[in-house]
């Protein structure tokens, strides 16, 4: 059986992960609020009030216990099993005709997003925002597909306003429809198994399809089926997909949103997309996804982004003795890597690397050595603490492109500019002992630990 949501659902059920939540609630605020509060258990909402018959997941997964139970593991080796099974490669695609999300199908005025329980996330959101859709094109001039997270904005039941970031792929295939003068095929997937939207969140080469990267994190094909109303392919195991377009030079005002960073994004005219029908499961189950810092969304974000890094870390002059990298540390703004060090200033050329990759939100990058728990904040802040000298392990890189969400760095705008962005810097915090190689200077370093059982 294909692996999906309701599989996962399966799992967290089994571990005491799930709470039910019986009590009505309603989108305009409880949900968003139960969502922010929880981070020890996915919540499943039974009674959502105007909506009979709907059911939402969310904060699933809340934590990296919730992640490692997919895998079978423990945190700290969810990147490297992750790692493992993209070394392996050969994710595919396999065409069906139908689908469990085909069980129902809304086209003309039965196509409403009034009728699906999309919930007000922040109390400074314009409205209901869609900030968990998985949203799919294709390049018009290679056939490739793309998966991606964009952050959708409700404005009637037709109509959605899409935050699209300059300069990623989603952009750049919108870009080649516009100067065809064209409208863009879009589709929106709506909750499914993890590993789509870890999958959805990989960056990679310009290319790259991520349905066949979630096919090689599940380890199994994923089945796709044609849309209704448009020319997409979308999993057939979802439980709900929006099929609609996004015509070429119309902009209207969206945002602000509340983003992962914790901040609220920017308000700005941005392109829309028009909805031409749902398709859903039989009794679906809404995938409520709270953006916003420290929730579920960091997951989405961070994980995937540290497995990346991961990847390019092990190459770095040739061999280095890496351990993890995680990405969750306050914000995905943050990188720590967790390596234990054979010379001196081998971890500062890591972090270089570390701090230089596809991804443009790294903008602190620390190393630590093995014992250090990477998903322990108090644990890395006290490796800071007590290992760095800071005029020598500390180093700021100047004049480096940062994540235009990053308010804390100058937008950089000018007349004539193509493009808006932002400049700031890159920190690199090196928080390891001194290197294998030098035996006695590491000695100081050796943490205290409670004493053990004596033998005999």
């Amino acid at each position: 059986m294909a692996k999906d949501m309701r599989t996962y659902m399966a799992q967290l059920e089994k571990a005491g992960e799930m709470i039910h939540v019986p009590d009505p609630v309603n989108v305009e605020w409880d949900i968003g609020r139960r969502l922010f509060e929880s981070r020890e258990r996915a919540l499943l909402f039974e009674n959502i009030k105007n909506y009979p018959g709907w059911k939402a997941l969310g904060q699933a997964p809340a934590n990296m216990r919730q992640i490692g139970i997919i895998l079978d593991t423990i945190p700290g080796k969810v990147v490297t099993e992750l790692a493992r099974r993209l070394d392996k490669g050969g994710g595919k695609c396999v065409s069906v005709q139908t689908g469990p999300v085909k069980e129902q199908i809304w086209t003309g005025e039965e196509a409403s997003l009034d009728r699906l329980p999309i919930h007000v996330i922040a109390e400074k959101d314009p409205g209901r925002y869609i900030a968990g859709g998985l949203c799919v094109v294709k390049d018009p001039e290679t056939g490739i597909r793309n998966m991606a997270f964009h952050r959708l904005q409700v404005k009637d039941g037709k109509k959605m306003g899409i935050f699209m970031v300059e300069g990623r792929h989603t952009w750049h295939i919108y870009q080649k429809y516009e100067a065809l003068n064209k409208p863009m095929p879009f589709a929106v997937v709506i909750g499914h198994h993890p590993m789509y939207y870890f999958a959805a969140a990989y960056t990679g080469p310009l290319g790259l399809d991520e349905l066949e990267i979630a096919s090689s994190l599940l380890e199994e094909p994923v089945e796709i089926i044609p849309c209704s109303t448009i020319d997409l392919e979308v999993p057939a195991h979802a439980e709900i997909i929006l099929e609609g377009e996004i015509p070429p030079r119309i902009r209207e005002e969206e945002g602000p949103f509340s983003e992962f960073t914790g901040y609220y994004g920017g308000k700005l005219n941005r392109p829309i997309v028009l909805l031409k029908a749902i398709t859903l499961r039989k009794e679906a189950i809404y995938k409520a996804v709270q953006s916003a810092a420290l929730t579920e969304s960091i997951f989405y974000n961070g994980l995937p982004m540290a497995v990346a890094i991961f990847r390019d870390l092990r190459q770095v002059a040739g061999y280095v003795n890496l351990k993890d990298v995680s990405c969750n540390w306050g914000s995905t703004f943050n990188v720590v890597v967790q390596m234990t060090p054979r010379f001196y200033g081998e971890a500062k050329q890591v972090l270089l690397a570390a701090v230089s990759s596809l991804y443009s939100h790294q903008k602190v990058a620390v190393a630590v050595d093995e014992d250090v728990d990477i998903y322990d904040p108090q644990d890395v802040a006290w490796a800071i603490a007590t290992r760095v000298n800071p005029e020598v392990d500390v180093a700021v890189i100047p004049g480096v492109r940062g994540h235009t969400l990053d308010n804390s760095l100058p937008e950089v705008t000018k007349p004539g500019l193509t493009a808006w962005h932002r400049l700031g810097s890159r920190m690199i915090i090196d928080a390891t002992k001194p290197p294998t190689s030098d035996p006695l200077a590491r000695i100081p370093f050796e943490r205290v630990r409670p004493p053990s059982p004596r033998q005999g």
